[in-house]
């Protein structure tokens, strides 16, 4: 199955290392550093599944959730949170996330849950949004 990511993180060396491990298993991946420019890009070119550190500047984990599930509601939303954060990720559950990962990340553990993210997707009848030849 062919699938598209978005990955949301204001930490530079992070957001490129996980997008390296990410592409490294052939996963279509890509990254921004801002809640507003996820919205911009979605608002190009929607995404299967997007992992969203909720700690940002600017417009906040939560509040771009909310602007992703109304403007692209068939995108699935993985958040990203430090342990203290629980309550934040479940309020995330809340307003329409897919699932959530703390921090710090487990690679096998995030692609899985990217996985089921994708298939969640496409059983709810959206098709992927990536086109691989």
């Amino acid at each position: 199955m062919s699938y598209s990511v978005l990955i949301v993180d204001d930490e530079p060396e992070f957001l490129q290392v996980l997008l390296k491990r990410l592409r490294h298993r052939a996963i279509e991946v890509s990254g921004v550093d801002r809640g507003e420019k996820a919205l911009r890009i979605l608002a190009v070119e929607p995404r299967d599944v997007v992992v969203l550190d909720l700690r940002m500047p600017g417009i906040g984990g939560m509040e771009t959730l909310r602007r992703i599930k109304a403007n692209n509601p068939a995108t699935e939303v993985i958040l990203l949170t430090g342990h203290a954060k629980i309550e934040v990720a479940k309020e995330g559950l809340q307003a329409g996330a897919f699932d959530y990962v703390m921090k710090p990340v487990v690679l096998d553990e995030l692609v899985h849950k990217i996985e089921d993210a994708a298939k969640h997707k496409s059983l709810k009848g959206g098709a992927p949004m990536a086109q691989k030849e």
